[in-house]
C-alpha cells in the first residue's frame, strides 16, 4: 500500500507498506488503484515527479534549491527547452534511488529504497533535519553522496514521509512518528514550541517520537501549514498544532502540542459520525479532510473559500457541536464515493470512485474549471453541479496533489499535468 497526504504547501508520500495507510487503497473497492509510490508531489510554486526506475525530476521556482540542481540560480520549466531530458534529475546518491518523495514550503525530501530519508532546498528552521540552518541542493556539491540523510535514530527507517510548510515527519518501522523543524504552534507534537533539528544532538535517539496515547500506533502521516495529523492504529485520527481555524476538529480553537500535557492520552481523537472511521486524513492549509470508510469525504477548518465543500463560508470545527454526526460529507455527485482526497492551502481534489477528478474552493486556475470562481463556498455548486476536471479525451487520474496555487496529476497513460498559476 501507499500513503499521500498534503500540507499547506504540501504532498506526502510513502513507499510500500504492510499498514492501512492514508492515501492506500486496501480499505476500499478502488476501480483504478493508486500507483506502487508517491509519483506527484506539488509545492510552493514548484513541482517533482517520481519516475521509474525512481528518478526524480523538479521544476518551478528554485530560489532556496528546492529542485535539487545544486544551484538557486534559475526556475525551470519557464522556457523553451527546460524540459524533459533537458530536465536533470537530481542526485540522490550511488546506487540510490527513490520510492517517495513530498514538497513542503521550500523543501523536498525523498524516501529512498533503502528506507533511508533525504531533504533539500529551504533548512531556515532545520526542516531538513540536518543539525543546522543551512539549506542544501542551493550550492555545487550538496546533492548525492554529498547530502546526509536523515537520522531518525538508531536501526530506525522510514516507511512514510510528509513536508509541511516548515516542520516534516516520519513514520517509523517502529509505527512511531517523529516530527522536526519549526515547531511555533506545537507542530512537532512534543509539548514545546522549540525547533528540532537546527542544531546539533537533536536528531537520532535525541529526538522523541510523538505521544500519540498509551499503546496507540500510527499507520499514517499529514502535515498542513502548522498542524499535524496521524491515522492511529484503532481507526482514530489525533491532530496537533494550530487550530485558530478548527482544523484538529476538537470544537475549540486551542492549540494541542505546544505546552505540557496536551498529547498521548490528554489528546481527543476527531469525532467523524456514528459508525464511520477514516481510512485517509489529508491536513490542508488551515484545514483537514477524511476519507470515510462509507466512501463519503468530511473536512472542517478554515472555509472561507468554500474549501469544505458545504456550500458556504462558515468553519467547522472550532465550536462545540460542529463535528461527528453534525459535520456533514461533501457532495461530490449521485451515487459517487471518494477514492482518495488531497488538501491543499486553501481548495481540495478528489479522485472519485468513477475515476473522475472533481476539485472545490479557491480557484485561481486550480481547479482546473476554465475559469477563476471559487466552487463550494455558495449553494447549489457541489454535487452533481460541480464539473469534473478535463484531463484530456479518455484521460483519467490515478493520483493528484495540489500545491500553493496549483494542482499536478498523474494520469493513466503515465503522463503528467498541471495547471494554476504558473509565474514560475
Amino acid at each position: 500500500t501507499t500513503a499521500a497526504n498534503v500540507g499547506t504547501y504540501a504532498t506526502v508520500a510513502t513507499v510500500d507498506s504492510p499498514a492501512i495507510v492514508a492515501g492506500s487503497s486496501n480499505m476500499l473497492d478502488v476501480p483504478v488503484p493508486p500507483p506502487p509510490f508517491r509519483p506527484v508531489a506539488a509545492g510552493n510554486n514548484y513541482s517533482c515527479a517520481l519516475r521509474d526506475p525512481g528518478s526524480v525530476k523538479c521544476w518551478g521556482t528554485n530560489s532556496n534549491g528546492e529542485l535539487g540542481q545544486g544551484n538557486n540560480i534559475a526556475r525551470r520549466g519557464d522556457e523553451a527547452g527546460e524540459m524533459g531530458t533537458n530536465l536533470v534529475a537530481a542526485a540522490l546518491g550511488t546506487g540510490r534511488s527513490a520510492r517517495a518523495i513530498t514538497a513542503g514550503a521550500g523543501h523536498t525530501c525523498v524516501l529512498l529504497d533503502n528506507a533511508s530519508v533525504k531533504c533539500w532546498g529551504l533548512n531556515s528552521s532545520g526542516q531538513l533535519g540536518l543539525g543546522d540552518v543551512a539549506s542544501r541542493g542551493d550550492g555545487a556539491g550538496e546533492m548525492g553522496d554529498n547530502l546526509l540523510a536523515v537520522d531518525l535514530g538508531p536501526g530506525r527507517t522510514a516507511p512514510a514521509i510528509v513536508a509541511g510548510d516548515s516542520p516534516t515527519c516520519a513514520l517509523l518501522d517502529n509505527a512511531t512518528v517523529k516530527c522536526w523543524g519549526g515547531k511555533s504552534s506545537g507542530q512537532l507534537g512534543l509539548g514545546d514550541t522549540a525547533n528540532r533539528g537546527d542544531g546539533a544532538n537533536e536528531m537520532g535517539s535525541n529526538l522523541p517520537a510523538v505521544n500519540l496515547g498509551t499503546n496507540r500506533t500510527a499507520i499514517a502521516i499529514t502535515a498542513g501549514q502548522l498542524h499535524t495529523c496521524a491515522l492511529l492504529d484503532n481507526a482514530t485520527v489525533k491532530c496537533w498544532g494550530e487550530n485558530a481555524n478548527g482544523q484538529l476538529g476538537l470544537g475549540d480553537v486551542a492549540k494541542r502540542g505546544d505546552g505540557p500535557g496536551e498529547m498521548g492520552d490528554s489528546l481527543p481523537a476527531v469525532s467523524l459520525g456514528t459508525g464511520l472511521t477514516p481510512v485517509r486524513v489529508d491536513a490542508g492549509g488551515f484545514q483537514t479532510c477524511a476519507v470515510l470508510n462509507n466512501g463519503s469525504v468530511k473536512c472542517w477548518g478554515q472555509n472561507g473559500n468554500g474549501q469544505l465543500g458545504l456550500g458556504d463560508t462558515n468553519r467547522r470545527g472550532d465550536n462545540a457541536g460542529e463535528m461527528g454526526d453534525a459535520l456533514p460529507a461533501v457532495d461530490l455527485g449521485t451515487g459517487r464515493t471518494v477514492v482518495f482526497v488531497d488538501a491543499g492551502p486553501a481548495s481540495s481534489c478528489a479522485i472519485l470512485d468513477n475515476a473522475a477528478l472533481k476539485c472545490w474552493g479557491a480557484n485561481t486556475g486550480r481547479l482546473g474549471l476554465g475559469d477563476t470562481a471559487d466552487r463550494g463556498d455558495n449553494a447549489g455548486e457541489m454535487g452533481d453541479a460541480l464539473p469534473a476536471v478535463s484531463l484530456g479525451t479518455g484521460r483519467t487520474a490515478m493520483w493528484v496533489a495540489v500545491g500553493a496555487t496549483h494542482g499536478c496529476a498523474l494520469l493513466d497513460d503515465a503522463g503528467y499535468k498541471c495547471w494554476g498559476l504558473n509565474g514560475f
